[in-house]
């Protein structure tokens, strides 16, 4: 029997879902985003127009939770969707003026609340932290699932 305490997946997992949610409490709270809405304004805030199939890669959101945050961010005027011109099947997604204002507001308290929670650890466990991060990255990639 596994400890889910000590169990490496859980403890990811946790620590990046209570990270997520202290974030959300900025975003969210004040200007009534969900997470999945952030990560597209985040992603569209270059300017670039941003295929459907883009956003799910980038986002780790699936094609139904980019769809209906999408939909969403539409309906407050945030960001613009169209058919792409070479591929029917795919949408192109751009961010609107009112959605980059929006976005070069809520970003600074964004990383003012990240910057708040990792001054709270001793610098030699950031750096480590920061070194562990790539580390896993690259190793994940190096050891990619059958069938992908």
């Amino acid at each position: 029997m596994t400890d889910l305490d000590t169990f490496f997946p859980y403890r990811l997992a946790a620590t990046a879902e209570a990270f997520s949610r202290n974030l959300v409490d900025v975003y969210g709270r004040q200007y009534g985003l969900s997470r999945e809405e952030w990560r597209l304004l985040f992603l569209l805030s270059a300017g670039d127009s941003v295929t459907s199939l883009d956003l799910s890669r980038r986002t780790t959101l699936d094609k139904v939770q980019v769809s209906r945050a999408s939909q969403r961010l539409e309906d407050k005027g945030l960001i613009t969707r169209q058919i792409a011109p070479n591929d029917r099947r795919l949408r192109l997604y751009t961010s609107t003026d009112a959605g980059k204002a929006l976005f070069n507001t809520i970003l600074p308290q964004v990383q003012a609340r990240t910057q708040d929670i990792l001054s709270a650890m001793p610098e030699g466990d950031l750096e480590a932290l920061h070194r562990g991060l790539s580390a896993l990255a690259t190793a994940i990639g190096d050891i990619a699932p059958e069938g992908s």
